[in-house]
């Protein structure tokens, strides 16, 4: 088991499994207005996938097979700044589905799969998938000290948020609904200077 990561000196939980959502003030233009899934959390660092964007690259277009797995849009998205060049697919399993090959559980049905085996083999027990070039990784102190200085709201991810057909909604979407002022925040204006 790994060490809990610490925040501000103290013990803070894992947050695998769980959104980040970029607040308006976070000006990086490879996060800004970005959903992001941690995938692994530890006294090391983080790691998760950029949730919400899309490209036009279609799946099948450079893994054969994976298309037929891969919900609306069936394209690659972008995970992250990190290592463009390598794919992270994150699947979600079906009700009732015990063990699945090459799956690693991150949250409930949600986790990553092996992208070496047989897509083929997955249909039984596999849902939906979708893959990422590139992934968003953090050193260890690196997003508690963000979270800290407000650059980004944790929240509870819900199975669908991986695999939502319109991704562009899912910032705005998560943000309403937590009800409240953070709602509020979900008609925040786009920043100009970033388009």
């Amino acid at each position: 088991m790994q060490p809990e990561p610490t925040i501000g000196g103290r013990e803070m939980e894992s947050l695998t499994g769980r959104l980040l959502v970029a607040t308006p003030p976070l000006k990086d233009p490879n996060f800004e207005r970005t959903v992001v899934l941690l995938v692994a959390h530890e006294e090391g660092g983080a790691l998760g996938v950029v949730l919400n964007r899309a490209t036009e690259v279609p799946v099948s277009e450079v893994l054969e097979g994976w298309g037929r797995l891969a919900g609306e849009p069936a394209v690659v998205f972008e995970g992250g700044p990190l290592q463009p060049e390598a794919a992270i697919c994150l699947a979600r399993t079906r009700m009732g589905v015990r063990r699945v090959p090459g799956f690693n559980q991150v949250s409930g049905a949600v986790g990553t799969v092996d992208l070496s085996g047989d897509p083929d083999k997955l249909q039984e027990s596999v849902l939906t998938v979708r893959v990422f070039a590139g992934y968003a990784g953090w050193a260890s102190g690196q997003l508690e000290s963000e979270i800290e200085s407000g650059s980004w709201l944790v929240f509870d991810a819900l199975p669908g948020d991986a695999f939502v057909s319109r991704p562009d909604d899912l910032w705005p979407m998560v943000l309403r609904r937590q009800g409240g002022l953070t709602a509020a925040v979900a008609i925040f204006p786009p920043d100009p200077a970033m388009n």
